[in-house]
């Protein structure tokens, strides 16, 4: 009778190819993601302080979150219809997506201006606010998603007219 191993099997290694590592452990791709985050980050102040916000209604951080969700969805469905998530899609993804727009877009914000709302006595204002900041949310990412689509269905028939 055979005993059979739990041991997991180890994976052999050649000596010129190191293992695989998380890309967290990258310390370029962590690099890359803060740089984006800090311009993401000036991004967003510099948004929030040019737009008004009317009667203290939340708008800056409206169109910023819906900005950047419609940003998020075309660059995602662009580069995973373009290749594999390595070389130049793989830095834009981590540099742009996760950096830029991971601090452009603002969450926390908006979780923080719909307790004030509330607080202040405005419910109703809060309430808009929250639907119009979450199912305008995924209006405009699908939507993104829905540009980059067309965009790289545009580049194919391009390609194929080309002799």
């Amino acid at each position: 009778m055979k005993e059979s191993s739990t041991a997991p099997a180890k994976t052999k290694v050649s000596p010129d190819r190191q293992p695989h590592r998380p890309l967290h452990l990258h310390g370029r791709f962590v690099l890359l993601v803060v740089a984006g985050g800090i311009l993401g980050a000036l991004s967003r102040y510099g948004f929030g302080m040019a737009l008004p916000a009317p009667n203290g209604w939340p708008l800056p951080t409206l169109l910023i979150n819906l900005s950047g969700a419609l940003a998020l969805g075309w660059l995602l469905e662009a580069l995973a219809r373009s290749g594999p998530d390595a070389g130049l899609r793989r830095i834009a993804r981590l540099g742009v997506g996760s950096g830029f727009l991971g601090a452009y877009t603002t969450y926390s914000t908006l979780a923080l201006e719909s307790v004030h709302l509330f607080g202040a006595g405005r419910g109703m204002d809060a309430m808009w606010y929250l639907v119009a900041s979450l199912l305008g949310g995924v209006a405009a990412t699908t939507l993104g998603i829905w540009l980059g689509a067309f965009r790289h269905r545009s580049n194919q028939r391009v390609q194929k007219a080309r002799p």
